[in-house]
């Protein structure tokens, strides 16, 4: 191993164990659906009912490594001493001499104001690795300073935004099995919860942002044209409106043609939900995109025949 991958190595020991490839441990990789960031060589801890039991819109993080600001200059030479195992066993030829090289560098901040900083990357980008590779493994930063490639609030909020995920609903029609031309459907949702999600991402005792996403609305897609099929969404509100006996129809698609002739013989209807994203107290000025999760049913739909008598 070479040793620019060795001092990487010892260093982010600090952060997190070796022996697990240096994830983050809380960090919310894969779950179900869902794709989230990979955090790798990381201290930012994600956090928030938005990270669970949803799914993403596949947000990328614009840069795929970065610095994380570490340790002082005494608890750096401790952690490096700390790991003398580790150094004898990864470098080629390691000698008592080379070691006492190796700690000199972190010897020479003792006394001096600022803070190591080490590097740490998205292992969800495939870019993420080479990123991480191409940064040096440790850096020693003067307070009140970022270093190039330092992580900002900025960024900080974006893996905030890269971990959201949003219910992904359950959609319900009336008639449920199947309709019939100029029949109203009514449409809504079920499975949502509460209509707010929100991550915060932190780097403990440094900084911390937090996205909020909050359902403001739905879209209907029939599945077809306008020719085909009305849409009214006067009523949907969040949610859709469930069917009621006697109820006014104001939120559901009225098909004015047979499915009979399509794909299938059914239309595919498409409900997508809405959430825009905030970052909470507008710790730094950007405008994410809204969450968009869409669901599908199929619906068939028929003609009602009648018989005129002469």
């Amino acid at each position: 191993m070479g040793s620019v991958a060795v001092a990487a190595l010892l260093v982010l020991a600090g952060a997190a164990n070796p022996e697990d490839g240096g994830r983050t441990v809380g960090t919310p990789i894969k779950e179900g659906n869902t794709r989230g960031i990979d955090l790798a060589h990381s201290k930012i801890v994600v956090s928030g009912d938005g990270t669970r039991g949803g799914k993403s819109d596949g947000y990328v993080l614009k840069r795929p490594c970065w610095y994380e600001p570490g340790l002082d200059a005494n608890e750096m030479l401790k952690s490096q001493e700390s790991l003398r195992a580790y150094w004898f066993r990864f470098t080629e030829n390691p000698t008592e001499e080379k070691w006492q090289a190796f700690l000199k560098q972190f010897e020479d901040k003792i006394g001096k104001d600022g803070r190591w900083w080490g590097p740490a990357y998205n292992a969800a980008d495939p870019k993420g690795q080479a990123c991480f590779a191409s940064l040096d493994p440790f850096v020693f930063v003067p307070p009140g300073t970022t270093p190039p490639s330092g992580i900002t609030i900025q960024e900080l909020a974006e893996i905030a935004r890269a971990a959201l995920t949003v219910p992904e609903p359950t959609v319900k029609l009336n008639p449920d099995a199947k309709s019939y031309v100029n029949l109203p459907t009514w449409v809504w949702l079920e499975g949502i919860g509460e209509p707010r999600r929100s991550v915060t991402a932190t780097i403990p005792g440094v900084m911390s942002a937090t996205v909020v996403a909050t359902l403001e609305s739905i879209t209907i897609d029939p599945g077809t044209t306008k020719d085909r099929a009305e849409v009214n969404m006067e009523g949907c509100g969040t949610s859709g409106k469930p069917y009621t006996k006697g109820g006014t129809f104001s939120c559901g698609v009225r098909y004015l043609r047979s499915s009979i002739d399509q794909p299938r013989e059914k239309y595919t209807l498409t409900v997508s939900t809405v959430w825009p994203v905030e970052v909470v107290d507008n710790v730094v000025p950007v405008q994410f995109a809204p969450v968009e999760v869409g669901a599908s049913r199929d619906v068939p739909v028929g003609e009602i025949q009648s018989n005129v008598k002469p």
